[in-house]
This record gives structure tokens, C-alpha cells and sequence, in this order.
């Protein structure tokens, strides 16, 4: 197949902005609870819509009277917290465009950003954050304000605007319209200097709504209780921001977790119960990995891993009868279920707040024996696909009809065509308006309102999509063999011990790896077999770790031709980091600055 249209139900046209929901359901269910806002002692408290309604007015009456303007733009510097969400409503109310900029962002990143999209003012979370832009707010003469976060700079603009009838706000917001730009979101630059995205209200309002309606009954545990989710996903980021959107107009209660290491997201997990998370792999994979772990500590790896391959078999009998192809889980294997769905399961979902039945993950691709591990312990993962170009997904797997390793369908009112050379093209009203300053970049991606991703991927006969790599990163050896490192790099990154992997060999006779560590792995690695911890440029010698990650090299190389496999690797004693410069905020590696970096260990591959 190579074109997919899921139609979209009939609909009236959307009209208005974002923050519109926030009054029409402060008026209509003013007690209903809305978030969840940690307070300073660390408690979850809840907000009511009309809470968060009065707020909205308070600071979006703040921002006009410091100046704020009807499409202006200003950015947002911060980790996701409560107080985002809050801004983001505030100038979406009076027609401004917010500019997302990652917390860990660097200064020169700050000032293109900033310089590109003319911001006129700036939220930032803290004093380093400040400091960040302040070494280049020289060169934005532009930027009028600089508000922080930790200095109280909302009860500052509360106070600045509380001469101002709430009138003035409900104005401006009737002014904006579908049209109207929302946000300018910035690429990952993983090839280049990052591109502002322009997104319209409409575009989020049709995203949204869609999910909405498509997945709603996924956002429940159990029929009839109240959906509530943990959002943790950066709000810098097109998902993020799409969970913050889609949550306030389900009326779905939400709320904000800053720090994606288990040690601080677990127990808000445990603290909030959410009844589903939108994620990405990382996040399961951290779960799954942590639950092997705690087995082996407690000298249950075997019933572990039996428990998983009974998972798997259980998720793969119950997805071949959604499509026909077989009974079902046989009696025995439904035995085998329920006896590890006390011993084992339970405890995973545990781990994860207790509540959650479903999950939603999108931003990269997942393994398909992880989603049917998660599926037959009770979690069942809907994975997608999308960019920051299509307002976050463009596919999903649908309700009851999950094709595992794939990520979905169309969701309805999009297109998927696959152009000759195998590239996806997308089209529908989630496609962005185009690149900010960039008419260059937008006539190379938008052709008549379809959107060429840069994704390579195939249709199957039921319109699901598979992604098989990335056109810019397409290896070409000096024999002329074209390999997509992708499928090779996921494939080794399954090894527990395994952090990153990256597949080089451009101009090379054959094809290598680079492959860091997963430190914490790494130190249950040691303890469980009594070895001391020796210094990173020892332990990467050591010779029954090479011989794991060999292991997971050959799994990998199982999956291609010969021409195609991995010949040789090097175990690096660092993670890539984004510090460095080696990852985007959003955790995909930047091939070229890695190479670069690394170009004597790349070197030292293909000396014979």
C-alpha cells in the first residue's frame, strides 16, 4: 500500500483560540478539578476550573499592562511545571505567541532562538537560566522583558495588571481565530541551526480534539472514573505541549513533573496515581529495565524473565485474535498469566502509580516485544507517530486494533502517502504553517499542504505504518551498499547494559558502532557478579562486558544482510550527553557533532 486516509467524522469547523475551553468550562463546571499543583511542602492540591480561569485573567491582564501585545511572542525557559501551563493559557488568551525554549538550551542557542523570532519578552524558571540569556541580551534589542520564575515574577505581573478590567482580556481573545499563530517551536537541530515551527490554534485544537475523540476511553483505568494524568514530558517539546492542550480540553486533571530520573518521577507517580502517562520509549524502558533488576537482586531472575516470556506470548495471542488469526490465549497460558500477574505484573504497575491500565508513546520507536511485555502485564502502550511539523501525531495504533513494532494508522482526517523513494508524506489540518524566516526550508518540506517528514517507512495492507529510518542518515559505503543505521542501532540498544549506540561507516568499506554504557546497569552488572568497580577506561576493556555487548551486536546483525552488519565496535567510557553538544533536548543523536567529537575512536574501526 502506499497511501492511507483515515476519514475524519463530521464535525463543525473549530473556532476561536485555546484559552476559549478555559472560560466556556469555568462557567459551565466551575468546581470540576482541573490540575494538580504541587504546593511548597510538596502535597498535591487541586485546582478548580475556575481557579485556574481567575489565574489566567490575572496574569494574562499582568502581561498587558508590562506591554505584552496581540502577536507578540515570548518565550518560556523552563522545566515543565505548573506555572508554564499558566502562561501558555494567559498569552494564548490575549493572542500572543509563546516560543518554547529547553531549560538546558545554550547561551548561543537562547540568542538565535530569540533573535529569529523577535521575542519581545522572556520567562525564564531561575537564576541560571537568567544568566543564560543575560550574556547575550546585547544582541537582542528587542527583548524588553526578562520575567523569572523563582523570583516571583507572577505575583509581580498579578499585582502590575490588577488595575485592568478583566474586559480588555476577553477582547484580545476574541480576536484570535483558528488561524492565529499559537506557538513558533524550534527543531532539534540535529543537522542544522534549528528552524522555527509556526503552529496555529488550529492545528492543536485539531490534533487534540482528535486524540480526544479517538482515544478517550484509553485515558480511563477502569469505566467511569475520572481521568487524570502525570505529565513530565518537557513542554518545550511538541508532545509535551499536545498532552498539556489535549488535557485541559478533555477536562482530563493533569499534573507537572519536572525530572524524568526515576528517583523523583516515581514517587509522584505513586503520589498523583495517574490512570495513564503519555511517554517515550525511555521511560518504559527505564521501568522494564528497573523491575529486571530489582528480580536479580532479590535472586529472582529466572521467574523474571519466565514471566516476561509468558507476557509476551500472552499480548501476542491476544493481538492475534483482534485480527482474526488465532483463538486466543490457550487455557494454559491464561494460567501461567494470572499466577505472574501476582508475582510480577502487579508490581510493574506498581511502579508506575498502581492506577495505569493504558499509555500513549510517541518520539521515537519502540521495540515490539517491550509494548507486548507491557501489554500482557497489564499496560497497553499505543505507540504513534508524528513531528513537530504535524502539532505532535500524525499515526497511532487504535484501540483494540494495536499491531505491535508498528506506529498505526493515520489517526482520522490524515493522510499517509509514501513517495517513491520511500519517504512519508503527511497531510492534513495538523500540518504546520510553515518554517519562521524560511521560505527556503518550508518550499523544500510543504508541497500543495503535504508535509515530506524526511522519514523513510512502508504501509502494510491495513494501512499501518512502519518507520524504516531517516533519508539524512542513510549510510552509503565506499562499496556503494546504502544501510539505514536506525533498525541496528534500536536492535543493540535492547541490551540491558547498553545506554546509546551509533552506526557509522559513510565512505567506509564496512559498517561500526560507538556504544556507551547505562551506568546504573552497569553497577548492578558488577555487583551481581562480585567485580569491584574499576575506573570507565578500564571497564570498557573488560572482557566479559565486551563479550555482552558482542551480544547484542550480533542480535542486531541478525536483522540485515551481510553487506549491512555490524563489523566491528568500540565501548566508550562516556555517555553522549546534550552538554556536550552530542544530543538534542529531546535526546536524539546528533550524528554529525558525535563523529566530530569522536573521529580518532571512528578512526581507530577500520585501521587494519
Amino acid at each position: 500500500m502506499r497511501e492511507f486516509t483515515n476519514p475524519a467524522p463530521e464535525s463543525p469547523p473549530p473556532v476561536g483560540g485555546l484559552a476559549d475551553v478555559v472560560f466556556e468550562y469555568a462557567l459551565t463546571d466551575p468546581l470540576h478539578i482541573a490540575l494538580g499543583r504541587k504546593d511548597d511542602s510538596g502535597q498535591w492540591r487541586d485546582v478548580t476550573s475556575a481557579e485556574f480561569r481567575d489565574e489566567v485573567v490575572a496574569l494574562a491582564k499582568g502581561l498587558l499592562a508590562r506591554g505584552v501585545r496581540f502577536g507578540d511572542r515570548v518565550a518560556i525557559m523552563s522545566r515543565t511545571r505548573y506555572e508554564w501551563t499558566l502562561f501558555d493559557f494567559a498569552l494564548w488568551a490575549i493572542g500572543a505567541q509563546v516560543v518554547p525554549v529547553y531549560p538546558t538550551s545554550s547561551a548561543e542557542q537562547c540568542f538565535w532562538m530569540l533573535y529569529d523570532a523577535e521575542v519581545s519578552a522572556a520567562i525564564v524558571e531561575h537564576e541560571d537560566h537568567a544568566m543564560t540569556i543575560a550574556t547575550v541580551i546585547g544582541r537582542l534589542p528587542r527583548l524588553r522583558e526578562l520575567w523569572q520564575l523563582d523570583a516571583g515574577c507572577v505575583r509581580e505581573l498579578y499585582d502590575a495588571g490588577a488595575h485592568l478590567d478583566d474586559e480588555v482580556v476577553h477582547r484580545h481573545r476574541q480576536a484570535v481565530t483558528p488561524d492565529s499563530v499559537a506557538t513558533v517551536i524550534y527543531t532539534s537541530g540535529t543537522t542544522g541551526r534549528p528552524k522555527g515551527c509556526v503552529i496555529s490554534h488550529g492545528n492543536f485544537m485539531f490534533e487534540a480534539d482528535t486524540v480526544l475523540r479517538r482515544w478517550e476511553p484509553v485515558f480511563h483505568s477502569k469505566k467511569g472514573d475520572e481521568a487524570s494524568t502525570l505529565l513530565f514530558l518537557p513542554l518545550a517539546h511538541v508532545f509535551g505541549r499536545m498532552v498539556e492542550i489535549a488535557a485541559i480540553r478533555g477536562r482530563v486533571r493533569f499534573g507537572h513533573q519536572p525530572q524524568l530520573h526515576a528517583a523523583a518521577l516515581l514517587p509522584d507517580l505513586a503520589a498523583f496515581r495517574p490512570t495513564f502517562v503519555l511517554a517515550v520509549p525511555y521511560i518504559f524502558e527505564k521501568v522494564f529495565n528497573a523491575s529486571r533488576r530489582k528480580a536479580e537482586k532479590e535472586g529472582k531472575a529466572g521467574p523474571f524473565e519466565k514471566a516476561v516470556d509468558v507476557a509476551v506470548r500472552y499480548a501476542e495471542a491476544v493481538e492475534a485474535r483482534a485480527w482474526g488469526l488465532g483463538p486466543g490465549p490457550s487455557a494454559g497460558l491464561r494460567m501461567q498469566h494470572q499466577l505472574f500477574d501476582k508475582l510480577v505484573y502487579a508490581k510493574v504497575r506498581a511502579a508506575m502509580g498502581g492506577r495505569i491500565r493504558n499509555a500513549m508513546s510517541g518520539g521515537s520507536g519502540m521495540d515490539r516485544r517491550l509494548g507486548l511485555f507491557f501489554a500482557g502485564a497489564g499496560v497497553q502502550i499505543y505507540e504513534g507517530y508524528g513531528l513537530t511539523e504535524s502539532t505532535a501525531a500524525a499515526t497511532a495504533n487504535p484501540p483494540g486494533r494495536t499491531r505491535y513494532g508498528t506506529v498505526g494508522q493515520a489517526i482520522p482526517g490524515v493522510t499517509v502517502h509514501i513517495a517513491d523513494d520511500g519517504e512519508i508524506w503527511l497531510n492534513g489540518a495538523n500540518v504546520f504553517q510553515g518554517y519562521l524566516n524560511n521560505p527556503k526550508a518550508t518550499d523544500e518540506t510543504l508541497h500543495d499542504g503535504w508535509l515530506a517528514t524526511g522519514d523513510l517507512g512502508s504501509l502494510d495492507e491495513d494501512g499501518y505504518l512502519t518507520i524504516t529510518g531517516r533519508k539524512k542518515e542513510i549510510l552509503v559505503t565506499s562499496g556503494g551498499k546504502s544501510v539505514s543505521p536506525g533498525v541496528l542501532e534500536e536492535r543493540v540498544r535492547e541490551h540491558p547494559l547498553v545506554n546509546q549506540c551509533i552506526v557509522v561507516g559513510n565512505d567506509r568499506p564496512y559498517i561500526a558502532a560507538l556504544v556507551t554504557l547505562d551506568q546504573e546497569a552497569v553497577e548492578h552488572w558488577l555487583q551481581m557478579r562480585d567485580k569491584p568497580r574499576p575506573a570507565p577506561a578500564q571497564l570498557v576493556r573488560d572482557p566479559e562486558l565486551e563479550t555482552e555487548v558482542r551480544r547484542a551486536v550480533v542480535a542486531a546483525n541478525t536483522l540485515v544482510s551481510q553487506a549491512e552488519s555490524i563489523r566491528t565496535f568500540r565501548i566508550l567510557a562516556q555517555p553522549f550527553t546534550e552538554e556536550h553538544g552530542l544530543l538534542t533536548p529531546s535526546l536524539k543523536l546528533k550524528r554529525r557533532a558525535i563523529e566530530k567529537a569522536y573521529a580518532d575512536e571512528v578512526d581507530a574501526l577500520y585501521r587494519t
